[in-house]
């Protein structure tokens, strides 16, 4: 005990480094035994590659037949493609048929008289004389070779933009911006037209435009709710809300279409409008106090429409 006393220091140093031996014997051989079992493990994955890779494929036994199966989940999913066709339903292009030079431009002047008394007729503004991003064709008679096709698939588009807007009943529309697609849209007013591009992937072709218009946050919620229950499919992509009374011109950093987007956000979030002003309660003079005061708001949307390709 005496030689225990003398050297304690050295004792409780033993232990601890026996301790500490021992518990490193121990994780060593928990660490090597889970590596043991996930190498077996990893054997006997690789050994069930090798057997399906060498094993013929068969329709299945008395018990299970992979062939029905099959045919069977292959006709689930064409039945939930076909149920979704009710959610793309393509958009008539105007004319719909026998597209030529004399039947596109009495379509486009009638389409275009019909949305302006469209627009009166829901209170809606519109700029004066707008011809609805059509300025550069509307008193053409010849239009540039190969562009008739697609500007009557536009003009389709754009009719029921506009009619999905004036329903929403929002105080004015100040545009609505789609992609060029004929020589003659190089004359026209460059306010009629988008920098954005439609992307084409396996599915189908993105076609996107720009809508700018006024109204209060209940009229807006019905211009959202508008696209949303549309039978056509539309994808609001981005959606740029400031107040009515800001400038609305575009920042250096502004995305191609959309005023007042800075880095392809808007100001104070993706789809949510800026802080109302909350104005003081009245002093002394009774009633409610004003809490929150609605307020005229610029919105701008880029909508894409999405179109099927044909089935291979």
């Amino acid at each position: 005990m005496g030689w225990i006393k003398r050297n304690l220091f050295f004792v409780i140093g033993g232990v601890v480094t026996l301790g500490l031996l021992g518990a490193g014997g121990f994780y060593i051989y928990t660490g090597w035994d889970r590596n043991s079992q996930a190498a077996e493990k990893l054997n006997e994955i690789y050994g069930t590659l090798r057997n399906l890779q060498t094993e013929k494929f068969t329709g299945g036994n008395g018990q299970v037949d992979n062939s029905r199966t099959a045919r069977e989940q292959q006709q689930q999913l064409r039945s939930w493609i076909d149920s979704t066709t009710n959610y793309f339903q393509p958009i008539l292009a105007i004319p719909a048929d026998d597209i030529t030079s004399e039947n596109f431009a009495e379509a486009l002047r009638r389409t275009v008289d019909a949305l302006q008394r469209e627009a009166g007729t829901a209170g809606v503004t519109l700029p004066p004389g707008y011809d609805f991003s059509f300025s550069a064709q509307r008193l053409l008679v010849n239009f540039a070779p190969g562009s008739l096709e697609p500007l009557a698939v536009q003009l389709g588009e754009v009719r029921v933009i506009a009619e999905t807007v004036f329903a929403a009943r929002v105080n004015a529309l100040d545009g609505i911006q789609r992609l060029r697609v004929s020589g003659d849209d190089m004359a026209g007013s460059q306010g009629d037209y988008t920098d954005e591009h439609a992307v084409t992937n396996n599915l189908a072709v993105l076609t996107p435009y720009v809508v700018t218009f006024r109204c209060f946050t209940p009229e807006l919620a019905r211009v959202v709710t508008g696209f949303a229950d549309s039978p056509n499919m539309f994808l609001v992509k981005a959606i740029n809300i400031q107040p009515a009374g800001i400038s609305s011109s575009a920042p250096e950093n502004a995305a191609p279409g959309m005023p007042g987007l800075m880095n392809g956000r808007p100001p104070w979030g993706f789809g949510l409008p800026g802080p109302a002003p909350v104005a003081p309660p009245p002093a002394d003079k009774g009633g409610l106090p004003t809490v929150l005061k609605e307020q005229l708001l610029r919105v701008t949307l880029i909508v894409e429409i999405v179109k099927l390709l044909p089935k291979s």
